[in-house]
């Protein structure tokens, strides 16, 4: 059975859904050293984190603007069990963007609450554009609903785009206008392709008491595997009576940071220089790859924004459909199997993140594209010319000769103007 999924297992929502876009990168020796000697700890680490990655974590958002207290955060063992946690605190209905993150959804559905899915705006994704969101808001109240939740992201999974502050303002006023409570998932904030150029701000810069930000520390402190989220709640005293209660929640799942990896992640929240290096090193490789690969996208006549964050493209291949119907290929399910085949490498598709089936759109991380193993991938960190190396040459030719196929089909089958 493939990793993800098959016919015979009806492409699981849950079990075969995509992983967040990781980087490929073998672990920072200075991050193994630091869990490797908390190993022998007996301890274990109270719900929602011990004081010392909880302070961590308030230096991390303190030098981004956001003072916070310890006792105004909360960690769990990634970013899903904090909105699992968040989301049965809080009660009712729950708004997303569409797309969104492939785990968003199933939290919500496991809790018997019913996730509603809103457009986004023209400009970017993840937010909910904010008349489509008054709109959903007004209708599902009218038909019994209950929302009281909406999660957002500023630098986004699937679309790899980062919400324009004026459109991020617009929807914010217009969620907490109806007395929605705001969740913003910053995972990918550390993620920006082009810092200087691009501005990313967080809501809670903007409502601070009526924001609560969680930050899965995969996105760039911490490998995958070593699974860490913290959560940042307002300083109120409705902030605090929604970290009691979800405290409580994690509390019942059993959901404790791990000790050597809170350890691991108090250190890399500190952001001490070789931590900082190596991100900062990675982010650089992922744009420019990501950047090769949405040349050959547009090149080959598909659509995607371009990249502003994180490891990974979202990509619309509506236009090359009759080349794709052509082989058999009408909706996200069966492009997913199609181009997975093809290119060799994971290329889960937009129904994997809420979008339409019948829409041809795809992810495509940037991961697989630096090679096949650590030293492949690490020659690639360390290359000043990384798109330059046989094996990256080799993925990126891959792509362009999969999608100049479906382009030189549509292109044979037009019509002589």
């Amino acid at each position: 059975m493939g990793r993800w999924g098959d016919a015979a297992t009806g492409h699981g929502p849950v079990r075969f859904a995509p992983p967040g876009p990781e980087p490929g990168l073998p672990v920072l020796p200075e991050i193994a050293a630091v869990l490797a000697a908390a190993a022998g700890r007996s301890d274990t680490e109270p719900p929602g984190g011990g004081r010392p990655l909880r302070d961590a974590a308030c230096g991390y958002w303190a030098r981004r603007g956001l003072p916070t207290d310890h006792d105004s955060v909360a960690a769990a063992p990634g970013a899903q069990p904090l909105l699992l946690a968040l989301a049965a605190a809080i009660g009712g209905d729950v708004l997303l963007p569409r797309p969104c993150p492939a785990w968003w959804a199933p939290q919500v559905r496991l809790l018997g609450r019913q996730p509603y899915a809103v457009p986004t705006p023209a400009e970017c994704g993840g937010v909910p554009d904010p008349y489509a969101l008054l709109e959903t808001v007004r209708r599902v109240r009218s038909e019994g609903g209950d929302p009281r939740l909406v999660v957002l992201s500023v630098a986004d999974d699937p679309t790899a785009t980062v919400p324009p502050p004026e459109v991020l303002h617009e929807t914010v006023e217009a969620a907490l206008g109806e007395g929605l409570h705001l969740v913003s998932d910053e995972t990918w904030r550390d993620t920006l392709h082009r810092p200087r150029d691009t501005v990313l701000v967080s809501p809670a810069d903007m409502r601070p008491s009526e924001v609560t930000v969680i930050t899965g520390l995969s996105g760039g402190q911490l490998p995958a595997d070593w699974p860490a989220g913290i959560a940042r709640f307002p300083a109120t005293a409705d902030g605090a009576a929604l970290r009691a209660r979800t405290l409580d929640v994690l509390t019942a799942l059993g959901a404790f940071v791990a000790a050597p990896v809170a350890a691991a992640a108090a250190h890399a929240l500190g952001e001490p220089a070789a931590v900082v290096e190596r991100l900062t090193a990675a982010v650089g490789l992922h744009a420019r790859v990501a950047d090769a690969v949405h040349g050959v996208v547009l090149e080959a006549g598909a659509l995607s924004r371009p990249p502003q964050a994180g490891r990974h493209l979202y990509v619309d291949l509506g236009p090359l459909g009759v080349a794709l119907a052509a082989r058999g290929v009408t909706d996200a399910m069966e492009l997913e199997d199609h181009l997975t085949e093809r290119l060799g490498m994971p290329a889960p598709g937009g129904h994997r993140f809420g979008d339409e089936l019948g829409a041809l759109r795809v992810r495509l991380s940037t991961g697989p594209f630096l090679g096949v193993d650590g030293e492949q991938r690490l020659a690639a960190l360390g290359a000043s010319a990384p798109l330059e190396l046989p094996h990256v040459e080799r993925a990126l030719a891959t792509l362009g000769t999969v999608l100049g196929d479906l382009r030189s089909d549509r292109t044979r089958g037009e019509r002589p103007r």
